[in-house]
């Protein structure tokens, strides 16, 4: 039995910027809010995760790697850093880098609605949920076969986290929301051949 802790970076922009859809081709860093709630998650997990972590993991843009390097810096144990391609963001094609409405201008309501709710991509959107579900259904499989028991750590985005959700077999918490909020967290409990959800949207 291992925990995995699946961590939405830190926020990009701050009170009063214009706020954009940063998608896989965005790759900003840490706005000032953004350190602020990694370092609280960092606090967090000192806290509530002891021993550290056995393994770490987050995406190739800069916001998901400062967040794990964060938290990772107040960890009793610091494992190496691993990055994964599949936990880059989602590509959001036309609407990348454009502002909320603007997208939906384009889109309309209804098709970000579906997206927000059922985790339905947009007409546009450079997404493949079969191999995203895949990819998490495989690193559940491969942590959970591991011999290590000390928490695994997992930084990653918004539309990518989602994808996790249908590969949950049983359920602690009932999440209210598939969307993962910026320096929230979600915990999957993975054993052999099962994947529990006991936590999802936890802010420090």
């Amino acid at each position: 039995m291992t925990d995995l802790y699946i961590v939405r970076h830190g926020n990009t922009f701050d009170t009063g910027d214009i706020i954009t859809r940063v998608g896989a081709r965005t790759d900003l860093a840490l706005s000032i809010s953004g350190c602020a709630q990694a370092e609280a998650l960092a606090a967090h997990f000192s806290h509530i995760v002891p021993k550290g972590f056995s393994r770490a993991y987050c995406s190739p843009l800069l916001r998901t790697r400062q967040t794990a390097e964060i938290i990772l810096e107040k960890s009793a144990a610091a494992p190496a850093l691993e990055t994964l391609e599949f936990l880059r963001e989602v590509d959001y094609g036309p609407d990348e880098n454009k502002p909320e409405a603007a997208v939906i201008a384009r889109l309309g309501e209804a098709a970000l609605r579906a997206w927000e709710t059922d985790a339905v991509p947009p007409p546009g959107w450079q997404i493949n949920p079969d191999a995203l579900r895949t990819a998490w259904r495989d690193l559940f499989h491969f942590v959970s076969a591991s011999s290590e028991r000390l928490p695994v750590l997992i930084v990653t985005s918004n539309g990518i986290a989602r994808f996790l959700l249908s590969e949950i077999t049983a359920f602690k918490t009932r999440p209210d929301s598939i969307k993962l909020k910026t320096g929230a967290y979600g915990i999957v409990r993975a054993l052999p051949g099962s994947t529990m959800l006991t936590a999802w949207n936890v802010r420090p």
